[in-house]
């Protein structure tokens, strides 16, 4: 399975264009997209329009610049594009567990309340391949590292740690964007606004 992911792109056009073409030359089975295409909601319908028009499954959450009940509402518009926030999605050997917002803090208390039914999801599904989709980044990688400090979410890396996770794709820190690392055997990517091809 061919999975395109990005995140970031903050309805520019030039990182759609880029999307588009990767849609064309990869051709991918599935989009994932970990938030803020929008500048505060701003050129929201546009970009999900376009998403649209690709005419591929997309899956997305919210980012910091989206909120979650106007994401929700708006996405349902669109056939090719679901929104998935504390739910999870199951494609041929792959299942995604999405969790969107944030970025911000170093604890969230409401992630690790989602992760109850995330973990029930994982051991009832053993032979497959599992992703966190998730805006903001764990805690303590290569993609949360900012001027010598790390910035991500110490509840993420527990979760990631302790369960059987096999990719993170977050975002969030520009900085960071198409940076890789790891957390034990789990790849975490930002795979920023112009994407990364997972090949699973």
């Amino acid at each position: 399975m061919k999975i395109l992911t990005f995140v970031d792109t903050h309805a520019s056009e030039k990182a759609l264009a880029r999307i588009k073409k990767k849609v064309k030359s990869e051709k991918p089975d599935l989009l994932l997209c970990a938030g803020d295409i929008s500048v505060f909601e701003q050129g929201l319908d546009y970009v999900l329009f376009f998403l649209n028009k690709l005419k591929k499954p997309v899956l997305i959450i919210h980012g910091n610049h989206e909120g979650e009940r106007f994401m929700r509402k708006v996405c349902k518009l669109f056939k090719n594009i679901t929104f998935l926030h504390k739910k999870h999605y199951r494609q041929n050997n792959v299942i995604v567990l999405c969790y969107g917002g944030g970025g911000f803090a170093l604890r969230d208390s409401v992630f690790k309340k989602t992760t109850r039914k995330f973990k029930k999801i994982i051991k009832k599904n053993g032979d497959k391949k599992i992703i966190l989709l998730i805006h903001g980044p764990p805690y303590g990688t290569k993609v949360d590292k900012i001027g010598g400090e790390y910035a991500g979410n110490k509840d993420i890396t527990d979760f990631v740690r302790k369960n059987r996770i096999d990719y993170v794709i977050c975002g969030h820190l520009h900085e960071n964007f198409g940076k890789k690392d790891k957390i034990g055997k789990a790849v975490v990517l930002n795979p920023g606004p112009y994407g990364k091809i997972l090949k699973i």
